[in-house]
């Protein structure tokens, strides 16, 4: 059942407004002493999960809980052929949805790495959000 445009045009802002909040998250966490790397890459890797969320529940596409960024990215091409563009940065994102958030032998993303990771979570974002409705992500 489809949901009315004014109820998706306001979820779909919530979501948006998550993700910049991850973004914000981010940059702070890179900006202590230490620099929280971990904590960043988690924060940049949310905040390309969301606007692909938001993407889809702006188009009324049905979604199973995920953080799996391949799988979002598929579920936004079938709305949107363009989205094949993000595979290579989703899949660059992908693990650090859980690679630095639990213990274990890895050991915690370089500059470079969270850098990165920062500049393709704001190129996707910034994609998703040409493909919206303006009035959607002021």
């Amino acid at each position: 059942m489809q949901q009315p445009e004014q109820q998706r045009a306001h979820l779909t802002h919530q979501w948006l407004a998550k993700a910049d909040r991850d973004l914000l998250a981010a940059e702070r966490a890179l900006e202590g002493s230490p620099p929280l790397r971990d904590a960043a890459t988690f924060h940049w890797q949310q905040a390309a999960e969301k606007p692909l969320k938001a993407y889809l529940t702006w188009h009324d596409q049905l979604f199973r809980r995920s953080h799996n960024l391949l799988y979002l990215v598929e579920e936004c091409e079938t709305v949107d052929l363009d989205f094949a563009q993000l595979r290579e940065a989703a899949a660059e994102l992908n693990p650090y949805s859980t690679e630095f958030r639990y213990p274990g032998d890895v050991e915690e993303p370089s500059s470079e790495a969270a850098d990165r990771a920062g500049r393709v979570a704001r190129e996707v974002v910034q994609f998703i959000k040409v493909h919206l409705p303006e009035d959607i992500h002021r």
